[in-house]
């Protein structure tokens, strides 16, 4: 009986049917292409076995002058900075109170503690650091209370509540003493976006009639960073918040201080949607930031950027190079990418490009594209002189000119997408692989646990899933960086194992083949034999993966399974050795091809195997 190969173009295909993409791939997940063939995607493993409090959504990683690696790792609880596989929190201060304002009462049988302040401004979830305490009598001692708490509760604007470790017994009756000093961490933000409800939300003509639609709420939206460091320092921003300060000569236990705060600093902003710092003309750049004579009161729109080589110096005079620009399209920016040569600024609805022009002007902008759209602050990414980034509604990419991204997987995408959620979804760019990265969250998820890679190098798309909040590209650390929502930092392209677990775990990978048929499919076929073509190139152990044909007569009908047949080699000779063979019986009209495999030190690379056919009569 003769043979078929099976060849498949690269990529994936899920916006035309399967049977009009004969030759190509239906579906998979944790797989790449290489050279054109399907292979697994590297493993991970985690960055440190410590967790960060918080849900993670900004990285930043620089080097010092004396040649520490740093990551900046910004959450909606804290910000912290690691070096090495220890996290140190740097997280402001937004007010410390003078001694005695604080007071404690504790209740007998009770851990939960009373806390009072005077227009204390916390919030619920928000940290707090005591000192200076005395023992409230009994078990609630001074070590107790002389340390961060977070507030489980906001009773008014003068009280609050912590718990504590220690349960109260009737001789805590004090109050703490009278030199109780209490220093507040800035707000926390939310960890997701909260949606309303009512007439006028959402769009025209979605849901039911007189149902109420959801929309997300402006200003009730979840914690975003942005940063970047000046030299050896960090300078980060709270979206439509306070920009900061770390001085890295500081050391790992100060915390990061306001901008405005520094000294000699001049008309600094103190709100912003996101800083940035022009590294080729050493300008820090504020967008959508409060302006140089109406401080505390935000412009969406505005861009400022401060006197070259100077963080503090931001009024506009004629013998500097601060100054100030306005977008004139749209109703707010939305974030900014830096490229070699430029700023990319988008808004809601337009796309900007921003260049240093030198005095008088300092920077000109100029308008690339309108009407078009961007999921969120995290979801454009810069390759080089290129910015790719994801819409409302398709896929983009700035090249000189903005232009959409052809996409075979765009319906698939967009069609269970958690629109509420818009500002979770985070891109990066995997250079080894010459891939995009975008995670984004299914319409059953509130956190990213969804993918989809774009392969510039190749012009081929692939999806799958995995749980990631942020990510920063290989670099000084040798690989790329992602934060999952396991409150873990993990080295991808590390590996060839799933190390969110101990010990690592196999990646569950697999990819599907559309159906293949005889002719044009007027004849069944009966398979009688498979022989595998893969290697498992970098595998231990005994790997082996799973190998399925699936049979189907009509395109409306189900698959129907063969048993499953596993692909081994053997670990015993330094030559690799394959199944050579396996015997099947199935019948059918068209054939599709699954391989897959979950096994622990296991990495595949498929090539061209071969059915042995033969036709087998019209019914």
């Amino acid at each position: 009986m003769p043979f078929l190969k099976l060849q498949f173009r690269p990529g994936i295909n899920r916006d035309s049917t399967s049977y009009s993409d004969e030759g190509g791939w239906y579906d998979g997940d944790k797989i790449r292409f290489r050279l054109g063939y399907p292979e697994t995607i590297g493993g991970w493993e985690r960055v440190s076995n410590q967790q960060f409090q918080g849900s993670c959504r900004a990285l930043h990683p620089w080097t010092a002058l004396d040649g520490t690696n740093y990551v900046g790792v910004g959450t909606n609880l804290k910000y912290y900075v690691l070096r090495g596989t220890q996290y140190y929190d740097i997280t402001p201060i937004r007010s410390t109170t003078a001694a005695g304002d604080v007071t404690f009462s504790a209740t007998n049988g009770s851990s939960t503690i009373e806390v009072s302040d005077t227009s204390h401004g916390a919030n619920i979830n928000d940290f707090v650091t005591f000192s200076s305490a005395v023992s409230l009598g009994g078990n609630i001692t001074a070590d107790i209370l002389n340390a961060e708490h977070q507030i489980t509760n906001v009773i008014d604007a003068d009280t609050y509540e912590i718990i504590v470790s220690a349960t109260a017994d009737g001789s805590d009756t004090g109050n703490g003493g009278a030199s109780v000093v209490g220093s507040y961490q800035i707000n926390v933000g939310l960890d997701t976006s909260i949606a309303g409800t009512g007439w006028g939300a959402g769009a025209y003509g979605a849901g039911g009639w007189a149902d109420p639609a959801d929309v997300a709420i402006a200003g009730a939206q979840l914690r975003i960073w942005s940063h970047d460091n000046w030299g050896e320092d960090l300078v980060m921003n709270v979206h439509d918040g306070g920009i900061y300060y770390w001085d890295e000569s500081g050391g790992l236990g100060a915390r990061a201080v306001a901008l405005s705060s520094l000294a000699g600093s001049a008309k600094a902003p103190t709100l912003a949607k996101q800083i940035l710092v022009s590294d080729r003309d050493r300008h820090l750049i504020a967008l959508g930031c409060d302006g140089e004579f109406s401080i505390g009161t935000q412009d969406p729109l505005l861009i400022r950027f401060s006197d070259q080589e100077s963080l503090t110096d931001w009024e506009s005079l004629t013998t500097n190079t601060a100054g100030s620009l306005r977008i004139s399209t749209g109703s707010e920016i939305v974030t900014g990418v830096k490229t070699k040569q430029q700023t990319v600024i988008f808004t809601d609805i337009s796309v900007h490009v921003m260049q240093y022009i030198g005095p008088p002007f300092t920077f000109g902008i100029n308008e690339v594209a309108s009407g078009t759209s961007i999921m969120g602050e995290k979801a454009a990414v810069a390759v080089n002189d290129n910015v790719y980034w994801m819409g409302k509604e398709a896929f983009y990419v700035y090249n000189g000119t903005v232009q959409q991204i052809p996409c075979p997987v765009l319906e698939y995408v967009f069609d269970d997408f958690n629109y509420f959620q818009t500002k979770k979804v985070t891109a990066g760019h995997n250079s080894e692989h010459s891939e995009i990265w975008w995670f984004y969250p299914s319409s059953s998820s509130e956190n990213n646990d969804l993918y989809v890679v774009y392969n510039y190098a190749q012009n081929i798309w692939y999806y799958g899933s995995l749980n990631r909040t942020a990510w920063i590209p290989r670099g000084v650390f040798g690989y790329p960086i992602a934060a999952s929502a396991d409150n873990y930092l993990y080295y991808h392209e590390f590996g060839i194992n799933d190390g969110s677990q101990n010990p690592p775990v196999g990646i569950d990978s697999y990819i599907e083949s559309n159906p293949v048929d005889l002719g044009d499919g007027d004849q069944f076929m009966f398979v009688s034999r498979v022989v595998p073509d893969l290697t498992f190139r970098n595998s231990t152990g005994t790997p082996s993966v799973t190998l399925t044909l699936k049979a189907k007569d009509y395109p409306g009908n189900a698959f129907s399974d063969t048993t499953s047949q596993a692909a081994t080699r053997s670990v015993s000779t330094p030559i690799e050795q394959y199944t050579g063979e396996q015997f099947v019986r199935i019948r059918g009209r068209s054939i599709a091809f699954r391989i897959e495999s979950d096994q622990a030190d296991t990495t595949w690379r498929l090539g061209t195997p071969r059915l042995e056919v033969r036709p087998d009569g019209r019914r």
